[in-house]
């Protein structure tokens, strides 16, 4: 049967609704440090500042809450959240667990210019091996491709959500001796690109997760040592 629309009024939807404009603002002022961790946020405040309702900054802080960037305290209120290595750990985990998933269907989805794309992107990783900011974007870039190419909607829409958090961690505890380590990374993003070239899903998952183990190694000992908060007791 032909569905009826004759009767229906409809409007043109707005291409970004308000809360999606919060959430990006949020985000992103989380990520480049203006809002700390541990920094209890005004939500009225907010509201002001961005000339928006209340109902915008806190379907925002919901979505930022999934994600792993604000907590919400009982009796206490709305707070950046603090990064804990349990908490880094665990995501990263799932993380792995998820780019090794992508990798069974990343060889039989992958073309020739996608091959191509991860040839060159390594070769700008190396050349800004010196720029942390432009190294840890790229170094994003070439993950999130190699996710993409699963062509699963939920896992990258996953992965996406656990993105954010990681970045925050990595901002948020960069040290000096993060340049110590490049020469470790180059050497397994090789063999990733190798195992591509190959178009063998064994060796791809067995690169991705030696990689992101040594990755996750060093990120959670840079926490810990900088005395990192542990985890809280409640939920996100």
């Amino acid at each position: 049967m032909k569905a009826r629309t004759d009767f229906v009024k409809f409007t043109k939807v707005k291409r970004e609704r308000a809360s999606d404009s919060v959430c990006n603002i949020l985000r992103e002022s989380i990520l480049d440090q203006t809002f700390l961790p541990g920094q209890r946020l005004d939500v009225k405040m907010l509201a002001e500042k961005l000339d928006v309702s209340l109902t915008p900054i806190k379907d925002a802080i919901t979505r930022l809450v999934v994600e792993g960037l604000i907590e919400l305290r009982p009796r206490s209120g709305t707070y950046v959240s603090l990064l804990s290595p349990e908490d880094v750990e665990e995501t990263l985990a799932i993380r792995r667990a998820l780019e090794c998933l992508a990798a069974e269907t990343i060889t039989q989805n992958l073309k020739n210019s996608d091959l191509a794309w991860f040839e060159e992107i390594i070769v700008l990783l190396e050349r800004s091996e010196k720029d942390r900011n432009l190294h840890e974007k790229r170094n994003g870039d070439f993950h999130l491709k190699l996710v993409e190419l699963s062509r699963n909607k939920k896992l990258i829409e996953t992965y996406r959500s656990l993105n954010a958090y990681i970045k925050m961690a990595r901002i948020h505890n960069a040290t000096d001796s993060w340049i110590d380590r490049v020469a470790a990374e180059r050497v397994e993003h090789r063999k990733i690109l190798q195992a591509l070239r190959a178009r063998s899903t064994p060796a791809l998952q067995r690169a991705l997760n030696n990689h992101i183990l040594r990755a996750s190694h060093v990120l959670i000992q840079d926490l810990t040592e900088k005395g990192a908060p542990r985890a809280r007791k409640t939920s996100r």
